[in-house]
């Protein structure tokens, strides 16, 4: 974090109350102080520096800093008004629970700003005033001066702070209403499943595969009713104990139906750790105990700055394989494959997004119009109702990149529009996949319940006048 001596303070960029309890990127326009709503999240953006209000490293302690960041739809960067009475708001974060507030009860030109346990306390408590430009002042109840952006700043982790209102540009914020983002479509029958991947088969039924002992299965006959079907490998998986210390369980299996056979890639790992293969088997019905082996495709170890799980087959517009992998360390990676093996054809290795060692995972790509969409899922996955996944994307018209968000930043650098978030009883949406399907494009994910279990997530995937996709 950037900390600064009091020189004139300009509030860390942008308080961006995006998305709280999972709402979408759809926006309704800038709110008034006289039509906010406690129901709704917002996105509060700095007019200065254009970033937004961010809980500095995803901290949940009392007492953490509150700086500016560039927005990436973090729940660390979504706020929800809580209503105080007598026209005063506190704002609560949806990563930490906690407030805003004021260090200390300080009244103080210069002082911090934290996130605290909500107490309802004065300096936790702000008045939202109109400006003449269309953006509001957040005056703090006990020291009457203005939330801002620290020096004017314009850097990430610039310091946030209170100050005199001087109705300066970085004591100014626009606060963006955000549209609710659907729940999962109606599913029945067997619908537990984390990590789902789904192929549809030459009669017109569903077959998905997920992560489990020795590879689970469903199958469909309508994409709604589900039934278990048993697992890939009845006799285990002993060629992965290498890679898992001895246990059956696989992840992340992708699924794909082509030239008259099924190839499922899937992982072999042990969490925390990239000694990781990607294996490859192939089955000419898909059944249970029809799956062959064919070996390891791909391997990391601690040595490498990259981990080799999550894998997905894409196969582009000239016909040629590839394989997208990967998470955390480096980010996301890309291998082309030989057709007649399903192999790797070289040894080179592509970088296609990455947060500098930050939560990324489970890439999927999937082409629509003229461009390649690059899915993936940015945080933590696997803490049942307390997962924060949420489903990024960004395009590229060539599929081995550059894939940009809609802001046109990098994936490599960080980069990724947010697609669906968690809401509700909605929790941890991720590990997507795409399925063009006879009435469209179709979202399959997983999402956590209140007590912990993952169940199946499918939605139809939509795309906007500007071609990004959006969930409904």
């Amino acid at each position: 974090m950037n900390t600064r001596s009091p020189v004139r303070g300009a509030l860390a960029s942008a308080l961006t109350l995006l998305l709280a309890l999972g709402l979408g990127l759809v926006l309704t326009g800038p709110a008034r102080a006289a039509t906010i709503d406690t129901n709704a999240s917002y996105v509060l953006v700095n007019r200065n520096s254009g970033k937004v209000l961010d809980v500095y490293n995803w901290a949940t302690n009392d007492g953490a800093p509150l700086v500016q960041y560039s927005r990436n739809d973090g729940a660390w960067q979504q706020w929800q008004f809580v209503d105080s009475g007598g026209g005063y708001y506190r704002l609560k974060s949806r990563h930490s629970g906690k407030v805003v507030d004021i260090s200390g009860r300080s009244t103080a030109d210069g002082a911090d700003v934290i996130q605290y346990t909500d107490k309802n306390a004065t300096n936790q408590q702000f008045r939202v005033v109109d400006t003449d430009s269309g953006y509001v002042k957040l005056i703090n109840r006990n020291s009457g001066k203005a939330l801002e952006v620290w020096e004017w700043s314009t850097a990430d982790a610039g310091r946030i702070s209170q100050y005199t209102d001087l109705n300066g540009a970085n004591q100014q914020w626009q606060l963006v209403k955000l549209v609710a983002y659907p729940d999962p479509g109606y599913v029945t029958g067997d619908v537990g499943a984390h990590d789902p991947e789904v192929t549809k088969k030459p009669d017109g039924s569903y077959l998905l595969a997920y992560t489990g002992d020795n590879i689970a299965l469903k199958t469909s006959t309508d994409r709604t009713a589900w039934r278990n079907a048993g697992v890939a490998f009845p006799g285990g998986a002993s060629w992965t104990h290498a890679y898992t210390n001895g246990s059956n369980t696989l992840w992340a299996p992708d699924i794909t139906y082509l030239n008259g056979r099924y190839y499922m890639y899937y992982a072999a790992s042990t969490f925390g750790s990239n000694h990781s293969g990607i294996f490859l088997a192939t089955s000419t019905t898909g059944a249970s105990g029809s799956w062959t082996n064919q070996g390891l495709v791909i391997e990391s170890n601690t040595s490498d700055n990259w981990n080799a799980i999550d894998p997905n087959l894409v196969v582009d517009d000239q016909g040629r394989w590839w394989l997208d992998f990967g998470s955390f360390w480096s980010g996301i990676k890309m291998v082309q494959l030989d057709p007649a093996t399903g192999k790797r054809l070289n040894s080179t290795v592509l970088s296609i997004s990455g947060r500098n060692g930050g939560a990324t995972e489970a890439p999927f790509i999937y082409r629509h119009g003229g461009y390649y969409y690059q899915f993936v899922s940015f945080d933590l996955c696997c803490k049942g109702a307390s997962s924060t996944y949420r489903i990024m994307v960004g395009r590229s018209t060539s599929v081995t990149g550059p894939y940009v968000d809609r802001n046109g930043t990098a994936m490599t650098s960080g980069g990724g529009t947010q697609v669906l978030a968690g809401h509700g009883s909605i929790h941890g949406p991720g590990h997507q996949a795409v399925l063009a399907d006879n009435d469209g494009d179709i979202l399959f994910y997983h999402w956590y319940a209140d007590d912990g279990s993952s169940r199946l997530g499918i939605n139809k995937l939509g795309w906007d006048s500007a071609g990004w996709p959006y969930v409904y």
